[in-house]
């Protein structure tokens, strides 16, 4: 009976502590049930933030070509679509608003009139539109990717033209641009393509400024003129073609252009702007 009664205890024991090891087994498999469902759910949110943010690619660099409808319905289809995802994806927004500036550079408008459209329904998205893009032109700048720069420079001065910026802080880019011409020892080629930035943006501004700046604009304007005047001109000789300046006299590319934006002044700044490169190549150069 007493060995009875010690087997009995035993039992009870040994059937408490596997009671206790089944519900610890259980607990652990709930645990790493519960961890698997959280993964797959935290997999599945990732999955769906990221075509959420291709299809955002998709639409922003697909505006502006060969549609059915309106450029002007199309943008603001698209800035209603984007003013919806700003707060979850305005990162990726911006990241893409900004990269359009070098990487398609032939919609600098359409693209300028979308932020301009942003900045309407979110009224700080502008601002940080254009900190981002002044941060990429001076890095740009430093690290002297020249190309990438000018373009960075019209898109920002562009933007006067969506009402993102006013046009006194345009001329005040400008104004700080030129002003290299007046620096002591400054190399030539360094004085020529901060001139040659502004003067390949005015196109694009050249309206609005003189209407709203004109002064200044002229101001602008003159002192761009007698810098291209006193230059040294000693290389045009080495880029003639003709013997003599009849029909057209040798000019470099500085003074080519400059000419053309003095007949576009006089014709009250009046211009069209054709886009001639291929968005198929600035959709890989995105990419890439």
């Amino acid at each position: 009976p007493a060995c009875a009664r010690r087997i009995d205890v035993y039992s009870c024991i040994l059937v408490e502590d596997l009671s206790t090891w089944l519900q610890r087994i259980s607990m652990s498999r709930r645990r790493r049930s519960e961890g698997s469902d959280d993964r797959d759910r935290y997999a599945k949110r990732r999955r769906y933030e990221d075509d959420i943010e291709e299809q955002l690619e998709s639409l922003i660099l697909g505006v502006g070509e060969k549609s059915t409808a309106s450029l002007e319905s199309n943008l603001e289809d698209l800035a209603g679509v984007l003013a919806s995802d700003l707060l979850s994806h305005r990162k990726r927004i911006l990241e893409l608003l900004s990269k359009t500036a070098t990487a398609m550079p032939d919609k600098t408008s359409v693209y300028s009139t979308l932020v301009g459209l942003l900045n309407a329904k979110s009224y700080n998205f502008g601002g940080t539109v254009v900190e981002k893009l002044i941060a990429n032109l001076v890095e740009a700048l430093t690290s002297s990717d020249f190309v990438n720069a000018r373009y960075l420079l019209r898109f920002v001065v562009d933007l006067v033209n969506a009402n993102v910026i006013v046009p006194a802080s345009v001329m005040a880019v400008f104004e700080s641009f030129v002003s290299v011409t007046m620096e002591s020892d400054v190399a030539q080629v360094r004085s020529d393509w901060y001139v040659y930035a502004v003067i390949s943006a005015l196109p694009w501004v050249g309206a609005i400024l003189s209407e709203k700046k004109g002064l200044e604009l002229d101001k602008l304007l003159d002192t761009i003129d007698q810098y291209i005047g006193k230059r040294n001109k000693d290389h045009v000789e080495g880029l003639r073609v003709w013997r003599t300046d009849e029909p057209l006299a040798q000019r470099d590319y500085l003074e080519s252009l400059w000419e053309q934006i003095k007949h576009m002044q006089k014709d009250d700044w009046k211009v069209c702007i054709s886009a001639s490169r291929s968005v198929k190549k600035d959709r890989h150069t995105m990419h890439r």
